[in-house]
């Protein structure tokens, strides 16, 4: 309707511009901005002189946009898409990584910072180093996540969605994207694996086939019978075990990098220890008894850590038959170890965490009391059990109800 009513003149006048539209009987351009159209009225009625004052507008704001100074805000202030539109400023994703890295390393350990940082290089390489971070928009956080799942298993893809979440964030608190970006880290739904422990049989394997030195033989039976994680296992020292007392102080874990930290939940924790566990402490202390103390520091943040010395349990040095060796277990050394015996005794592979699950599931199944088990193995509370091991405390069911049935009559006759 609005063409029909200006005269011949104004239409051919109108049709050498690009971008300028009539709406409401007043002129309005419309451009592309961070991959959204926008449309904007000026609110001036429709002559030769404001069509060219209009396709001048709409040419300097392509060029600031062009050279990345455009501010929406400037140019339309009275507009209600100038708060949204307004939000992001105009740097580059990578740029943007590279402020943030070391904000964040603040917070966290060195050996986190590590994984932190290279989950955020995988993510920004994926999306394009010299992307814009105001152009992003849901669906590129989408096509991350397809990119990622196409060669790795959602637990690597989830762990790298979290940490570029938590990068998004801080850029949408500090305008430099639109928000919603960081919602868009969605993680892919895991199936929950359950625990695979091992059986007597297979534990008798394990010692009696596959462990070929005294130090394998101890170490293997100290981790079944305390739960304790392979970091902690590894981080062991002599000074942490009271034979007397028949228990471990867990106060350390050691990382791949072999630097030391809290233990997960960050506090120490006391382990009682079996039979089977206070003499397998006996050999290996035996084993260590000529080798020196070692000063290491043990991290308790970023910027605090404790100076020990203590002479560790488990040694790589105790085997070895050269100098040079490493005086403590890392991860990766203890995997290819704990490998090796597997192979040996011809059992089923396992991952080293599932001596952590035998503890628990061995416990479980002789009715130990759930509040003791949690604390063993430093959980808050025992609910991580009931929902993780449920399985083996269902199996047990029908006997727990007999021996609770047997325990109240006994009570009853009492009174």
């Amino acid at each position: 309707m609005g063409r029909e009513r200006i005269t011949s003149g104004l239409e051919a006048e109108l049709a050498k511009h690009t971008g300028i539209e009539i709406h409401g009987g007043n002129l309005r351009v419309v451009f592309m901005w961070r991959r959204i159209r926008c449309r904007e009225s000026l609110g001036l009625p429709v002559t030769k002189a404001n069509i060219k004052h209009a396709a001048l507008l709409r040419a300097a704001i392509l060029h600031e946009i062009k050279i990345g100074t455009f501010e929406y805000g400037r140019h339309f202030p009275n507009s209600k898409h100038a708060a949204n539109y307004s939000n992001a400023k105009d740097e580059r994703l990578a740029a943007l990584a590279e402020r943030y890295k070391p904000l964040k390393a603040i917070d966290i350990t060195p050996m986190t910072e590590e994984k932190y940082s290279y989950a955020i290089d995988i993510c920004v390489d994926l999306v394009g180093e010299d992307r814009l971070a105001g152009v992003l928009l849901p669906e590129d956080i989408h096509v991350l996540r397809a990119r990622l799942i196409e060669t790795r298993a959602p637990s690597t893809a989830n762990h790298y969605l979290a940490t570029f979440a938590g990068f998004l964030t801080w850029c949408e608190s500090n305008k430099y994207c639109i928000t919603g970006l960081a919602a868009a880290c969605t993680r892919f739904a895991m199936s929950e694996k359950e625990p695979d422990p091992l059986t007597h049989d297979e534990f008798d394997l394990l010692i009696s086939k596959g462990c070929l030195h005294p130090q394998d033989t101890a170490a293997i039976t100290l981790a079944v019978y305390t739960g304790l994680r392979p970091g902690e296992l590894c981080a062991l020292a002599v000074e942490d075990i009271d034979l007397k007392a028949g228990k471990i102080e867990v106060t350390r874990a050691i990382t791949a990098n072999g630097t030391f930290k809290t233990p997960k939940t960050g506090k120490p924790r006391t382990v009682l220890l079996m039979e089977p566990a206070l003499n397998a402490c006996r050999a290996l202390i035996e084993m260590v008894a000529a080798h020196p103390k070692r000063t290491i520091d043990v991290y308790l943040n970023r910027h605090e850590w404790r100076e020990e010395s203590v002479t560790p349990l488990l040694s790589p040095s105790t085997q070895a038959r050269k100098r040079g060796i490493n005086e403590w277990f890392v991860s990766t050394a203890w995997n290819t170890k704990w490998a090796t015996i597997q192979r040996r005794a011809g059992i089923r592979s396992r991952r080293p965490y599932q001596t952590r699950h035998t503890y628990a599931c061995w416990c479980l199944t002789a009715r130990g009391n759930l509040a003791f088990i949690a604390k063993q193995m430093g959980h808050k509370d025992f609910t991580m059990l009931v929902e993780v091991y449920a399985k083996w405390m269902d199996d047990e069911s029908p006997a727990e109800l007999e021996r609770i049935w047997s325990m109240l009559r006994r009570l009853r006759t009492q009174l």
